[in-house]
């Protein structure tokens, strides 16, 4: 599962305390979380002119 909202914001973004703890519960028990930082490839992509290459 991905998400654009960091986990820390999720029960504002849920709404109900209680649901957002048992969503929570479900999926962060078992989960590998990976934060990513910096600007975003696919918008990097959009403006560029550059073609990739294998190497790339």
């Amino acid at each position: 599962m991905t998400s654009q909202i960091p986990v820390e914001k999720w029960h504002e973004a849920i709404g109900d305390p209680t649901l957002a703890d048992a969503i929570l519960d479900r999926l962060v028990h078992n989960a590998h979380r990976i934060k990513l930082e910096g600007e975003s490839i696919r918008k990097n992509k959009s403006g560029s002119s550059r073609t990739r290459t294998a190497a790339d």
